[in-house]
């Protein structure tokens, strides 16, 4: 039996992980799963998996979730130390699946446990690559990528082979406004943004997707991911999501990993890991599909993405000073405070305002996102609506 933790058990990528925990009780045991303030959503988890120790991020919310556990013998707990000590719990795998910069400390403290960590988190690696791979390394622990673009090309990568990979190239759908214009975006509304074609995601994930900088974001994941150098990295627009990304060796060789677009997945990829388990999601059919199709990104109408590339090939602090602008931006567009357009104009304000020696440690990470996101916010006041 293997024990698990899910830190971000209450988001879409945590219920998914419990879904697939729920169909083999015999092969899983829960140690902790973690939420932020969904006391209701986690006390129901913690208690269908029979968990024992459920944490709630936000101290307030404590006694609400202890009442809601009354009776089921799970220990409760609260406030973000508590959500460190449960990812330090020794868990043999840990599903890393806190958004944003919340969830950098917790998966530090996975990995220093040694064990195997399922990567949800995308600001782990954009904003603390070198400290995160890292702390990997010295404690011994596994990092096994459970987006699914990541996922595909673990799945598509031959360990004896490794220095054998010419180019990875990770597949964006190019979201809902792929064929509009520039004047056409610049009125580019919050609930047409969130409508992503393919996949069923968050707000801010699915606004990514439409500014094309989470295919930005992943590239730099990808970076710390794979032996590969950064020009190595490439992306194409592939719109039905059926390739999630493609491995190219020096040979000519270009393997492929398919799919439905269910983050079931990756997630039972990783979960089952060096095996495979069955999972309840839709199988392939290539003949209703009928064609794929491909084309390159557009760079001049999705900027974000040539924003991206820029911070990975410049390194140090550049790639978390983009994560934290953007993440600034994103919310102000959600929130009527900015255009669709500005979110990449916010992005690039700060980069050139801003430019701090590389982070050695978690704590200067956390300072240098601090600083951007205060700096985005000075934009963002700028915008007119």
């Amino acid at each position: 039996m293997r024990t698990v933790t899910v830190l971000g058990a209450t988001g879409s990528v945590g219920g998914s992980t419990l879904d697939l925990v729920a169909r083999q009780p015999e092969a899983f045991e829960v140690m902790a799963l973690t939420a932020h303030r969904d006391v209701a959503g986690l006390a129901k988890a913690a208690r269908a998996v029979r968990a024992r120790r459920a944490v709630v991020a936000d101290d307030s919310c404590l006694a609400d979730l202890r009442a809601a556990l009354s009776g089921s013998g799970i220990e409760a707990a609260a406030g973000p130390d508590a959500v460190c000590e449960a990812a330090a719990m020794g868990a043999d795998w840990t599903m890393a699946a806190i958004v944003g910069t919340a969830g950098l400390k917790p998966v530090l403290a996975a990995l220093e446990g040694g064990g195997t960590i399922a990567l949800a988190n995308k600001e782990a690696l954009v904003s603390a690559g070198a400290v995160m791979t890292g702390a990997a390394a010295r404690h011994g622990a596994t990092l096994l990528p459970v987006d699914s673009e990541h996922n595909a090309i673990f799945q598509c990568l031959e360990p004896d082979n490794s220095d054998r990979i010419a180019r990875i190239v990770l597949t964006a759908s190019g979201g809902p406004f792929r064929e509009r214009s520039l004047d056409e975006m610049r009125a580019i509304t919050p609930q047409q943004a969130v409508a992503h074609p393919n996949w069923s995601m968050g707000a801010k994930i699915s606004v990514d997707s439409a500014t094309m900088m989470n295919k930005g974001l992943e590239l730099i994941e990808a970076f710390h991911l794979f032996p590969v150098h950064a020009e190595q990295l490439d992306v194409i627009v592939h719109r039905q999501s059926v390739i999630h990304s493609l491995v190219e060796y020096v040979d000519g060789s270009m393997l492929a990993q398919l799919g439905a677009p269910d983050m079931r997945i990756p997630i039972s990829h990783a979960l089952a890991w060096p095996r495979r388990m069955a999972t309840p999601c839709e199988r392939l059919d290539l003949a209703a599909i009928g064609r794929l199709d491909f084309e390159a990104p557009d760079m001049v109408r999705f900027p974000c993405l040539r924003l991206a590339r820029e911070a990975l090939a410049a390194g140090g602090a550049r790639p978390a000073i983009l994560n934290a602008a953007n993440e600034v931006a994103v919310a102000a567009f959600l929130a009527g405070r900015a255009a669709f357009l500005e979110i990449a104009a916010i992005v690039a304000d700060t980069l050139d305002r801003y430019d701090p020696a590389a982070p050695a440690t978690l704590d200067q990470v956390l300072a240098i996102d601090a600083d951007a996101r205060r700096i985005a916010g000075e934009r963002v006041k700028d915008c007119v609506i």
